[in-house]
């Protein structure tokens, strides 16, 4: 990642689940490849790929990733909580009551 981007590349894409499948740790990737960017002051931007849960997105974000590449089943798993669900089905039945 450092010499693509000391070579001008815009961007450089870590795959954080393949690194993971690997038995390596595609978050601690992403933070060297984070660190070593502001280290350098490189302006070179991070796309976070292979993206497999909701934390990889959520910690992705918090390391300073730019963009992430997200699957659509991981967008799914992200919206779904039980507070929505109870919140969802509470507006719902008041709406429902109202009229």
């Amino acid at each position: 990642a450092l010499l693509a981007a000391r070579a001008g590349a815009a961007y450089v894409s870590p795959f954080l689940g393949r690194v993971d499948d690997i038995g390596n740790d595609g978050l601690i990737l992403l933070e060297d490849i984070m660190d070593v960017f502001d280290q350098y002051l490189l302006e070179t931007e991070v796309i976070a790929a292979s993206i497999r849960h909701p934390m990889h997105v959520v910690q992705a974000a918090r390391l300073g990733s730019h963009i992430a590449t997200i699957p659509y089943t991981v967008i799914k798993q992200m919206i779904k909580h039980p507070l929505t669900e109870a919140g969802i089905e509470k507006f719902i039945n008041d709406w429902k009551q109202a009229f």
